[in-house]
């Protein structure tokens, strides 16, 4: 006897029957439906569940992806027509996974999004759906995706990590975590940037897990992703508009329904729209400690990110600027190397020359250890009654670091200097 074809035979005969009758499939009714078969009188337990676990993932879950979507060390699963790449943190590489045809993926990109609530065929060829277990799904089907179909799976990791957890793994060197722990508690409003799956939400996340368990966490997205480890977290997630094209709710309108939530951190998972604006106008009007995460490749590239925002939202490159230098503080730049997801810099957003434009200087470098806007930070963190973390300089003269001065005049000074702190 092949057990191998016996259970094949099963699974497409138990698939047949749900399809058949439209019954609930819960992981009990599989069981029972694979147990009702003839052949599987001579399969002992764990056969029949597993052969139960791969019919019920045909049916409502991943199907043949699921086992690399529970993989706790994979980030992303990409399927491009009947090929199969995984992301374990250390870049893109090709798996030998069965998903079938490109009709097999399709219907299954139909099925999953049909899962989620959306619509996806000829006529809607393109969807960006949350899944029930949290993985984010985005699929594209032929004749847009000219060899597709295409999904793009980004999976959801249900513990999320600590800043302990982070240093171990490398992500962030040890004497560098209280300077972001620091951040946190001296409420400096700060961005988390970097590149496509840099892993900007991971740090996110990780931080608001050290939010005072007191405070309100109020946090506003595109795609819910967020869920940090804290007492007291409400989200507004925004919607797209319905094949009516109607009842569409933008981050814009979630950012001011949140100020009327009573919020302590105002965060906004990801700005990438005219949103901006009126984040930075809450961020001036009291909600101190706010955050969010911003596509950039690099540090410098911030300000001019933000004026492109800026302008979405109607508001001048002039009076941007000036929004910026008053509401954002620390900007932390993260980067996805060879060897994993790392945190590059530590950098904060300063008014520079005449014209008072914001310039990113960096307070701390990897590899380089402390930057030029090191003491300025500092300077911040004192006047919030915050210890200064020893790797900016803790130990500087007591003339060099008043208890009250300009962040600003301070970098400048050390800029003049010459250089790092």
């Amino acid at each position: 006897m092949n057990g191998h074809a016996d259970g094949e035979e099963i699974a497409s005969r138990v698939r047949q029957r749900f399809a058949a009758t439209a019954a609930p499939v819960t992981p009990a009714a599989v069981v029972s439906a694979v147990r009702a078969e003839p052949a599987a009188a001579v399969l002992g337990d764990t056969a029949v569940l597993r052969i139960a676990g791969r019919v019920h993932d045909d049916l409502v879950g991943a199907g043949p992806l699921a086992p690399l979507l529970a993989d706790p060390e994979v980030t992303d699963v990409l399927v491009n027509g009947n090929r199969v790449w995984v992301d374990r943190g250390h870049g893109l590489h090709q798996v030998a996974v069965p998903v079938g045809t490109v009709d097999d993926v399709r219907r299954l990109a139909q099925r999953l999004a049909a899962g989620a609530g959306r619509r996806l065929d000829d006529g809607s060829p393109c969807v960006d759906a949350r899944l029930p277990d949290g993985t984010r799904l985005h699929a594209v089907l032929p004749p847009v995706a000219t060899d597709g179909p295409y999904l793009s799976l980004r999976t959801f990791r249900q513990r999320p990590f600590t800043l302990d957890d982070l240093v171990r793994q490398g992500t962030v060197p040890r004497p560098v975590a209280p300077v972001l722990a620091a951040v946190v508690a001296a409420r400096l409003a700060y961005l988390v940037v970097g590149g496509t799956g840099s892993g900007k939400t991971t740090l996110l996340n990780t931080l608001l897990g050290l939010v005072p368990g007191n405070e309100r966490i109020v946090l506003v997205e595109d795609a819910a992703e967020l869920r940090p480890v804290h007492p007291h977290v409400v989200g507004l997630q925004a919607r797209t508009s319905n094949v009516e094209g109607t009842g569409a709710v933008g981050l814009s309108d979630l950012v001011r329904q949140a100020l009327r939530m009573r919020p302590d951190r105002l965060v906004v998972g990801e700005c990438r729209g005219g949103e901006v604006v009126d984040l930075l106008a809450a961020l001036n009007t009291g909600h101190d400690g706010g955050a969010g995460t911003l596509h950039a490749n690099t540090p410098s590239d911030v300000p001019a990110r933000l004026e492109a925002l800026g302008m979405l939202g109607g508001l001048p490159r002039a009076a941007l600027h000036a929004q910026v230098a008053a509401a954002l503080q620390v900007l932390l730049q993260v980067r996805r190397g060879a060897r994993g997801r790392v945190l590059e810099s530590v950098c904060l957003l300063l008014p520079d020359g005449a014209d008072r434009l914001v310039t990113v200087v960096p307070a701390w470098v990897r590899g380089h250890g402390a930057g030029p806007a090191a003491q300025a930070l500092g300077v911040l963190l004192r006047e919030r009654d915050v210890a200064v973390p020893p790797v900016l300089g803790a130990g500087w003269p007591q003339r060099e670091r008043p208890d009250r001065a300009d962040p600003a005049e301070v970098a400048g000074a050390a800029h003049r200097r010459g250089g790092a702190t």
